[in-house]
């Protein structure tokens, strides 16, 4: 009997000689997750501080430099901004001017050194405030259009046709809401034709041809005008034929009045359609002041007659000129050439 109690004893011990060693250990294990819990919380901690810190020195960094360039926009005027726009998308604008290396100015429209003076009209003293449309003709690339778009002002885009060095005209212009069409048509003089410039001697299948091009490139197309045409307008019978295709495509015809024998008139009379041309070239001239001089008399011409068309060019003196007389267009209503109709 002694001996069994020695021997319970002896076994409790061992048990609890085991369990405090088991506890021990678990005391071990457990501190050394807790200290590496709180070592690794500290280190996260001061990893995303860092991160966060990182995170706004970037952000006032970037506004810092934004605010450097709202500085630098600031310090440049209008025309400076019109400038930078202009020279956007530079290499398409390099390759139109390659293509077409006489269009310094606007005189490659027109027959001869003189002006076609503007069709006879009665002054009309009516209520309504006069109306200006400005249409520039020869848009063909973007940076024409950034241009033109940047003067914040409803002016008429007169798109080319698609070519070689401006393949891309009709899909700029298929992203506007309205524009018209510069459609090529033989001149007396000028020699760098456009592809499929309308010929005097063209039939009338061939012409009905060339509008339905015209109309599939540009489905939204409303309204053309002539790309130079001084010999092409002043024959009654090319006329004749291009009207009647237009006609049947529903387009109408402005008439830019590249020569002052046009036969336009007489033609649209014959059908029984408004007359609608060109009072006043803006660029004939490169100059920035004569193209503000044009505008001025574009201003009183539709000031007197009620309304006036003026063409210009995408050129940087005539955006800038544009812009510049901004203040004069208060006198009249600016709108795009389908109010006119």
């Amino acid at each position: 009997m002694p001996r069994r109690k020695k021997a319970s004893h002896k076994k409790q011990s061992k048990f609890l000689i085991n369990s405090v060693w088991i506890l021990a250990v678990t005391a071990v294990l457990l501190g050394s997750f807790i200290a590496g819990y709180y070592v690794g919380y500290d280190s996260a901690k001061k990893d995303v501080s860092q991160k966060a810190k990182a995170k706004e020195e970037k952000r006032l960094s970037m506004l810092k430099k934004l605010e450097e360039e709202t500085a630098k926009s600031k310090g440049l005027d209008i025309s400076d901004r019109l400038k930078e726009v202009l020279k956007k998308d530079s290499k398409a604008a390099l390759k139109e001017q390659e293509s077409v290396s006489e269009y310094e100015d606007a005189s490659h429209e027109v027959d001869g050194d003189v002006l076609p003076k503007p069709p006879k009209r009665e002054a009309i003293k009516e209520g309504h405030k006069p109306m200006l449309a400005i249409i520039i003709d020869d848009v063909s690339v973007r940076s024409h259009v950034n241009a033109i778009k940047s003067l914040n002002l409803p002016i008429t885009m007169s798109f080319l046709p698609p070519s070689k060095h401006r393949p891309n005209s009709h899909t700029l212009a298929s992203k506007e809401s309205f524009y018209m069409v510069h459609l090529p048509m033989e001149a007396q003089n000028f020699t760098k034709e456009e592809p499929f410039t309308l010929k005097v001697g063209d039939s009338q299948e061939l012409i009905t041809q060339r509008v339905a091009e015209i109309k599939k490139l540009f489905p939204n197309v409303k309204h053309i005008n002539n790309h130079t045409g001084s010999k092409f307008t002043s024959d009654e019978g090319a006329v004749k034929r291009l009207v009647y295709a237009l006609d049947r495509a529903n387009i109408e015809f402005i008439d830019s009045r590249t020569i002052g024998s046009t036969k336009v008139p007489a033609v649209m009379k014959s059908y029984n359609k408004k007359y609608v041309s060109r009072d006043i070239f803006l660029d004939h001239e490169f100059d920035k002041d004569y193209v503000k001089g044009q505008i001025k008399k574009a201003v009183e011409f539709a000031k007197e007659h009620g309304s006036a068309i003026a063409i210009g060019h995408p050129h940087s003196n005539t955006i800038l000129a544009i812009n510049e007389s901004k203040k004069l267009f208060d006198e009249v209503e600016l709108v795009l050439v389908d109010r006119l109709y």
